[in-house]
C-alpha cells in the first residue's frame, strides 16, 4: 500500500511534473562563504569583524556574522559610496584610510581597475599602469582603541601583498583575535611582497596557524594556481582544542567502509 507522499508524487508525475524535496543551498566548502559558515557552525561568534581592503564589499563576511560589529577599512574614496551602502544594511562603520604598520600618510599605487591598488609596486608595472596617491594611513590597533571596538575579533585582509605590513600595526588586536583571512600569493606579483611560505612563517610568529584554504585563483598566463585565501586561527585557540582525527563512532564507520573497499578491491584482483 502506497504512502500518502508517494501517491502525491505519482499524481504529479502523471501530469509530466517532477516533485522533489527542496534542499537549502549549501556553499561550497572551498569558498570563503563555506569557510566562514564552518567557523560559525563550530560556535564562533566574533564581537567585531574587521574588513581591510573592502573595495565594493565582502558580502559573505557580513552575512556570516550579522550580529557582529563591522569595521570597514578602505583607502580609496571611489569606494566610499559602497561603504555607505554596507553601513546602511549592516551594523557597520568605516574609515577611509589605508591600514598599515604606522599611522600618518602612505603612498598608494592606484591601478586603473582600482581593486588591485596597493602600497606595493606590481611586478608588471611596465605593463600595468598605476599612479601614486597619498592617502591617510592608520593602524588597526589605534582605530580599535579610538572607536572602542572589542574582541573577540575576526579579520579579513585583502590589500594586494601588504597584508603582513597591516598586521604589524595590529599586534595588540591580534591578541584578541581568533581567526584571520588573508589573500596570499604563490608567486612574487608584488615587489618586496610575501609569498605563501613567508605568510605561513610570519603568522606562526604572530601565534596563528593555517586552518583552511578557499578562494582559488588561477593566472591567465599558464593556468597555474596563483592566489588563495588562507584562513588562520589562533594556534592554541577555539579551533585547535582537539587534534583528534575523528570521534570513536566516526572512526568505526570509517574503518568499516575501508574494510569493505579493501575486500572489494581484493576480490577484483583475484
Amino acid at each position: 500500500m502506497f504512502s500518502v507522499n508517494r501517491l502525491v508524487v505519482r499524481a504529479f508525475n502523471a501530469f509530466g511534473l517532477n516533485l522533489s524535496r527542496i534542499r537549502p543551498a549549501v556553499a561550497p566548502r572551498a569558498s570563503m562563504e563555506g569557510s566562514l559558515a564552518h567557523l560559525g557552525h563550530l560556535g564562533f561568534k566574533p564581537r567585531t569583524v574587521i574588513d581591510v581592503g573592502v573595495a565594493y564589499q565582502t558580502t559573505e563576511l557580513y552575512e556570516a556574522f550579522k550580529e557582529s560589529n563591522i569595521l570597514l577599512i578602505e583607502p580609496l574614496v571611489e569606494f566610499e559610496p559602497f561603504l555607505r551602502k554596507i553601513c546602511a544594511v549592516y551594523n557597520a562603520q568605516y574609515v577611509l584610510a589605508a591600514a598599515g604598520e604606522t599611522s600618518g600618510t602612505a603612498v598608494l599605487n592606484v591601478r586603473e581597475d582600482k581593486v588591485a591598488s596597493s602600497l606595493l609596486r606590481h611586478m608588471d608595472s611596465e605593463a600595468v599602469s598605476s599612479s601614486p596617491r597619498t592617502v591617510q594611513a592608520i593602524t588597526i590597533d589605534e582605530i580599535c582603541v579610538e572607536r572602542k571596538l572589542q574582541g573577540s575579533f575576526l579579520m579579513k585582509l585583502d590589500v594586494q601583498g601588504a597584508e603582513l605590513q597591516v598586521l604589524e600595526g595590529a599586534k595588540r588586536t591580534l591578541e584578541e583575535t581568533e581567526a584571520v583571512v588573508l589573500e596570499t600569493s604563490l608567486f612574487g606579483f608584488w615587489v618586496g611582497g610575501p609569498q605563501f611560505h613567508d605568510v605561513i612563517a610570519r603568522m606562526k610568529q604572530f601565534g596563528f596557524v593555517a586552518y583552511d584554504i578557499c578562494g582559488f585563483l588561477y593566472r591567465p598566463l599558464d593556468d597555474a594556481l596563483c592566489q588563495v585565501d588562507l584562513v588562520f586561527v589562533r594556534e592554541n585557540g577555539l579551533f585547535r582544542r582537539s587534534h583528534v582525527f575523528a570521534a570513536p563512532e566516526q572512526m568505526e564507520v570509517r574503518i568499516r567502509r575501508m574494510k569493505k573497499q579493501f575486500a572489494e578491491m581484493e576480490k577484483r584482483s583475484t
